[in-house]
């Protein structure tokens, strides 16, 4: 005798429509609001990837155009710190034996004035220099060192000659010159201002100088000869061979006293110090990510709980396993992709108005935000694997009777 096949009722005062879409009193308003907040949590974990290598990108393009501007061939030589006694000073005609050199296009020196100070008038004491010095330059500075003049002029042939002076940035600030034509006082007298520069990123030293002509120097303020500093600029082609040859040819007898370096070196070295703050804070944005990933898990495994019913209906209406895989697992990946797409969006936003800000070209690298999208439906299928799975697995009768 065949049995009746078994049904399973369920008491219509435990199962309401709302149920079958997964929308009781329990999800409709708080269900929503952990979705928003896990998804939130992958948001800022990809923005802040976003952001910090947009950011990062942004600021290397920016000092990308200055070294393209003012080129990376740029050399310069000064005394070495000796072991003992005091430095050997450059040699007078230092400039022009570095010259002599294959692969050496432009020099220039500059020659600090001991015991000569710049004020904004004789009536300033005299150990108040506020850090500045005045420097004799050659006249073909300016070019050698790529450096442009803010207001006024550089020096000619005939002003290098008189008391006059070309102010550093800083040192125009610091003097309160805003223009030229102005009077300063340099070592016993009112010298006039024909010119301020702009900031030299290759040479800040000059921001902080008040510089007169050689000639002057050397009839006024008792200026020797002996160059400070030697600027060169070398055929890119030629960098490595020239370069162990500036020592030798600016002082034969002694190359171990010439320090040479590259003033670019100092620009790459922030750059490698950029680089490795912007790895830390990926590392950080990382994290991030990984704790959206948890909270898209927890509100994955909790839905599954809240949603037993539902879950039991569609098993008992014909739905396999493998649909309710999918079901939980397309909601995971939707969950963090939307989280990803509003973290790429934000992301590029940061960055946008950083380098607005700071008057960077806008460069958000377009692979980083493919991959913090990619990385996302990556954490939405992990996170969601264990609850589709475990919603799979749910007896219907069991479902169906909770």
């Amino acid at each position: 005798m065949t049995r009746p096949a078994t049904t399973v009722r369920t008491p219509r005062s435990r199962l309401r429509p709302t149920d079958l879409l997964g929308l009781g009193s329990a999800g409709l308003v708080a269900k929503p609001a952990r979705a928003i907040l896990s998804a939130l949590g992958v948001a800022i974990g990809v923005a802040a990837m976003v952001a910090v290598l947009g950011i990062s990108s942004s600021s290397q393009a920016k000092l990308d155009a200055q070294l393209d501007a003012l080129g990376t061939n740029l050399f310069s030589a000064t005394s070495a710190p000796p072991v003992s006694g005091d430095p050997v000073p450059l040699p007078g005609n230092a400039s022009a034996r570095a010259a002599r050199l294959p692969g050496v296009e432009e020099s220039a020196s500059v020659g600090d004035l001991a015991g000569v100070g710049v004020y904004r008038n004789g009536l300033v004491e005299p150990g108040r220099t506020g850090g500045l010095t005045v420097t004799a330059a050659d006249l073909d500075l300016l070019r050698v060192v790529g450096a442009t003049v803010r207001a006024g002029s550089w020096f000619t042939s005939a002003t290098a000659t008189f008391p006059s002076t070309v102010l550093g940035a800083a040192a125009a600030e610091r003097l309160g010159v805003g223009e030229p034509g102005r009077l300063v006082w340099i070592g016993d007298g009112n010298v006039l201002v024909i010119g301020i520069l702009d900031p030299v990123p290759l040479a800040p030293e000059l921001d902080y100088a008040a510089l007169v002509g050689m000639p002057v120097a050397q009839s006024s303020y008792g200026f020797a000869g002996s160059p400070t500093r030697l600027y060169l600029r070398i055929d890119e082609a030629s960098i490595r061979e020239v370069r162990p040859l500036i020592a030798p040819a600016v002082q034969p007898g002694a190359p171990a006293s010439v320090a040479v370096t590259r003033p670019s070196d100092a620009l790459a070295a922030v750059d490698a110090v950029d680089d490795t703050l912007t790895g830390m804070l990926v590392g950080l944005g990382s994290v991030a990510l990984l704790v959206g990933a948890i909270g898209v898990a927890n509100t994955m495994i909790i839905s599954v709980i809240e949603r037993r019913r539902e879950i039991g209906l569609r098993r008992a209406l014909g739905a396999t396993r493998q649909h309710i895989r999918l079901q939980f697992l397309i909601e995971a990946l939707v969950l963090s992709a939307l989280g990803g797409a509003a973290g790429a969006a934000i992301g590029s936003i940061a960055t946008a108005s950083v380098a607005i800000v700071s008057g960077w070209p806008i460069v958000v690298p377009v692979l980083v935000v493919v991959a913090g999208i990619a990385s996302t439906l990556v954490v939405g299928a992990v996170a969601g694997l264990y609850p589709a799975v475990r919603a799979a697995r749910t007896p219907p009768n069991t479902a169906l009777s909770s």
